[in-house]
């Protein structure tokens, strides 16, 4: 089994920060790519950022230059530092991975159960 758990949500006023994190656990071999989706009501999944393990980094426009995605030192946990955040950045953030399990040959994604991030004043 693999797990992937987030923290780090909460609400927070326009222009303000937060820091989420997540972390996976469980019977993991190797993680190629880490990283973080968030999703809104009636929208589908967005990609926010990802970190592979090179490490390079991807970003959405609508992030860039606010967000900052890095992986722990023990390469199993990923973190999104969030600044000057806005109201339209309120949404479910989900953590993946895309990593291969112990004793499996290939790589797959697995999903964080997601954490509410509010941006209101």
């Amino acid at each position: 089994q693999v797990q992937l758990v987030e923290s780090g949500g909460g609400l927070v006023q326009p222009g303000g920060s937060l820091r989420l994190s997540c972390a996976a656990s469980g019977s993991i071999f190797s993680i190629d790519t880490m990283g973080w989706y968030r999703q809104t009501s009636g929208k589908g999944r967005e990609l926010v950022a990802t970190i592979s393990s090179g490490p390079s980094t991807d970003y959405a426009d609508s992030v860039k230059g606010r967000f900052t995605v890095s992986r722990g030192n023990a390469e199993n946990t990923v973190y999104l530092q969030m600044n000057s955040l806005k109201p339209e950045d309120t949404a479910v953030y989900y953590c993946y991975a895309y990593l291969r399990r112990q004793g499996l040959t290939y790589f797959r994604n697995y999903w964080g159960q997601g954490t509410q991030v509010t941006v209101a004043s």
